[in-house]
């Protein structure tokens, strides 16, 4: 073999070891770089987080917001929203609560996934505190109110592809947790945003 075939053969394998090396690694990143996607974008309804409500309101825009949940079957649990839906303008700070039932004989930890429809909703949807970022943890027959804390953004009204977004449906969905933590389990979103602003830092969020 002579010396050019032999570098053009070394300079093939590395190219082709570099194309390998670049699909390991976008198969390592495709989770987070999807969630990132779809928390920049409001992609699949994927809603999104704030610290607080904007100043402003749209007086003259009204959105209707309805609550749906759902529970894996192997939850044992019941699982519903204590409103069906609200009325807000966006830009209002708006707090509404589900309620959680652990009705098997074993205290179980839950999670919580999430999205809006439409789906093109979801960028303008932001929650400023909801149990669905944490673990719930519920003993046999324990029940807990979980808080969710939200505000449609006002910039929902401008937006051509969303002025006609009357109506937007936040739904919850019950899982089974994949680590049973136990009392461990970060039970935050159980305590209402107002009565926590008013707590110290080691206060107790739990109520039952």
């Amino acid at each position: 073999m002579t010396p050019d075939r032999r570098r053009r053969n070394r300079i093939t394998v590395v190219a082709l070891m570099g194309v390998v090396g670049a699909m390991i690694g976008l198969d390592v990143a495709s989770v987070p770089l999807y969630r990132l996607f779809c928390a920049a974008t409001g992609y699949g309804g994927t809603t999104q987080r704030a610290e607080s409500a904007p100043a402003r309101e749209v007086a003259n825009r009204i959105v209707t917001v309805r609550f749906n949940a759902e529970v894996a079957p192997d939850l044992g649990w019941e699982f519903r929203p204590l409103v069906n839906s609200v009325q807000v303008h966006p830009g209002e700070e708006k707090t509404i609560s589900y309620r959680a039932v652990n009705h098997g004989k074993a205290p179980v930890t839950g999670t919580a996934t999430y999205n809006v429809t439409p789906d093109k909703a979801g960028l303008y949807f932001d929650k400023i505190q909801c149990f669905c970022f944490t673990q719930q943890y519920l003993k046999a027959g324990e029940s807990a109110d979980l808080f969710v804390t939200f505000f449609v953004d006002p910039d929902l009204a401008t937006d051509p592809g969303t002025r006609d977004v009357d109506t937007i449906t936040l739904s919850y969905s019950m899982f089974r947790s994949k680590t049973q933590d136990g009392p461990a389990a970060d039970n935050a979103g159980r305590t209402p945003p107002a009565i926590a602003a008013a707590q110290p830092a080691t206060a107790p969020q739990t109520q039952q």
